[in-house]
């Protein structure tokens, strides 16, 4: 089992279309057995998906547990399953105070034996969940709007990996909502040609609409990026 955090340090930059969009490739695409944590209070990736937390479910106490493979449910997807969000997530951050800095990690260790993939959907922000997270991961997939700003938002993360861990996931930075027609995302483009590129697209916005990952429906460049994404992200935890 390997395991791919979605991050970012500031939230509207796509992270959420994007772990759900993964998700759905790593199912389909690579047939990989998958489950889809959404650890994002707000419910978001778990309501794309069309899944809803079962009633009474408290996916903040599963964690506490260690019984994680209670709450996953399945998709429309073959091999995609989902570990719904629910509204016990907003004390989690609170329960991880000067608990063990693994605690999440063994959790996900309970279902190493189910899934071939796992796609954190993280909420925003550098909190003691973000470092739970970090350890738990075997690459943090940083998804970045081309501008300054964001590269500040980059440098800010990999400081904080260097400073709190000894042996950092890699980090993997990728454009999204890129804008060609914009000189300010030309400009940051043309400075990392190496990083991957989600264009911007209006199919990726009507995500909230269809609630339908981009692959599962018609061809578009933004869909044919995600599967390159997804393909660089396979090279990278099979190397």
């Amino acid at each position: 089992m390997r395991c791919i955090a979605l991050f970012s340090v500031k939230g509207g930059v796509g992270k959420t279309a994007l772990a759900v969009n993964l998700a759905h490739a790593s199912a389909t695409l690579s047939g990989r057995r998958t489950l889809l944590w959404d650890l994002d209070a707000q419910g978001a990736a778990t309501w794309l998906l069309k899944v809803e937390a079962r009633a009474g479910a408290k996916a903040r106490k599963g964690l506490a547990e260690a019984e994680l493979a209670e709450l996953v449910q399945p998709t429309a997807y073959p091999n995609l399953h989902v570990l719904a969000a629910d509204r016990s997530l907003r004390r989690l951050e609170a329960d991880l105070a000067g608990e063990g800095e693994k605690r999440l990690k063994k959790a996900l260790k309970s279902l190493e034996n189910r899934y071939d993939r796992v796609i954190l959907d993280c909420p925003p922000g550098l909190t003691e969940l973000a470092d739970q997270l970090f350890r738990a991961a075997d690459l943090i997939v940083v998804p970045l709007i081309p501008s300054p700003l964001s590269t500040r938002a980059l440098a800010q993360l990999t400081e904080h990996l260097a400073t709190e861990m000894k042996s950092p996931p890699p980090v993997m930075p990728v454009f999204s909502m890129a804008d060609r027609r914009k000189a300010l995302h030309r400009g940051a483009l043309a400075a990392q040609p190496d990083w991957p590129v989600i264009p911007y697209a209006a199919a990726v916005e009507a995500m909230t609409v269809t609630r339908t990952p981009l692959l599962a429906g018609r061809i578009s460049p933004a869909a044919a990026a995600l599967a390159g994404l997804w393909a660089s992200v396979e090279r990278r935890l099979t190397a």
